[in-house]
């Protein structure tokens, strides 16, 4: 035994300690008892700054605290990401997390952190459905196959917008491109509402991005959307087929969407982590929330901790595979 610990405690140390032990759980429940940040990684008007801000106002309200949305953009996500990783561990400080940055996992070698392994998870709450789209102004193909056949026949001639290097959009194209031996030059952006800008400015002929800043322009005409990359049509744009419905043999398995959710620092405490969760979920299950995102093209996606930890490190797994078949490297 370390001789330190066999010395007698006074009554006045053991009465202390046992005021400790009854004082630390009730100050664990008292958080949080500051502004809490929540890092985005993504510029405004996309389906992470969406998410962060649904959120955040109703976290707001529930814990009588401030939630400070923090957009810090840069390095596909990686920035903000290790802003978050380097946070102390105390829950004050959050990520809103996409696996956008398992992606990154995937494609960047020098990454300062295992992003599987290192955060805390918390929750999946949302996914953006990812849509091909167009300029009706340029193209005029309105279907999938006939959107695979315009790229067939003009190998390069065609420019897309992705939301940025190494995002599911730019991830979901390339593996379109790799299952249909076409190809299409690609400009990233700093976020999802530039690319679509910038498509509906005619600066690009195809954007690929989350559905909440594309849906205005759909509804306006100036944007016509071809297909949704996820296995199932979107509640809230169910008039979309999906990539998959075409009928073209190369797709009937195609999917991928985006998701967005809560992390924590690595190492912060279980009971500081299972609090956010329950606070978390417990805002997910308000019914007026699913109506209130799918009218700004978001889909809820309730996942918990446990099963967030399973969902990424498979994730990660497919992306590796997939990025391997499909070259898919930082530009």
């Amino acid at each position: 035994m370390h001789p330190s610990l066999s010395l007698p405690l006074s009554p006045l140390a053991v009465s202390a300690f046992a005021l400790a032990c009854v004082v630390t759980p009730s100050r664990a429940q008292d958080y949080p008892v500051r502004p809490v940040r929540l890092i985005v990684t993504f510029t405004p008007g996309g389906g992470a700054d969406t998410t962060a801000r649904v959120f955040g106002e109703r976290l707001a309200d529930l814990w009588k605290q401030s939630v400070l949305i923090d957009n810090r953009v840069g390095a596909g996500g990686s920035i903000g990401a290790e802003l978050v990783h380097r946070a102390p561990p105390d829950g004050y400080t959050l990520l809103l997390a996409t696996n956008t940055h398992i992606i990154n996992q995937v494609v960047y070698s020098s990454l300062p952190f295992d992003f599987v392994r290192d955060f805390t998870p918390i929750a999946v709450v949302t996914a953006g459905p990812m849509v091909i789209a167009v300029n009706p102004a340029k193209l005029g193909v309105q279907t999938m196959r006939d959107f695979t056949a315009m790229l067939f026949k003009s190998p390069g001639k065609f420019s897309y917008a992705s939301c940025n290097v190494a995002s599911p959009h730019h991830f979901g194209m390339e593996m379109y491109k790799y299952a249909m031996k076409i190809d299409a030059l690609h400009i990233p952006h700093r976020g999802c509402a530039p690319a679509v800008a910038d498509a509906v400015a005619g600066q690009v002929d195809i954007v690929v991005a989350t559905l909440p800043p594309a849906m205005p322009f759909f509804a306006q005409g100036r944007l016509r959307p071809i297909a949704v990359l996820s296995a199932q049509r979107s509640p809230s744009a169910p008039d979309i087929p999906t990539v998959r419905e075409s009928g073209i043999p190369e797709l009937k398995d195609f999917s991928l969407e985006s998701y967005y959710g809560f992390m924590a620092p690595p190492k912060t405490p279980a009971p500081r982590a299972a609090r956010i969760e329950a606070d978390v979920l417990k805002i997910a299950a308000v019914p007026e929330l699913r109506t209130k995102l799918s009218g700004a093209g978001m889909d809820m996606m309730v996942v918990n901790a446990q099963a967030m930890t399973t969902l990424l490190r498979t994730d990660y797994e497919k992306y590796l595979k997939a990025g391997k078949a499909a070259n898919i490297k930082p530009e």
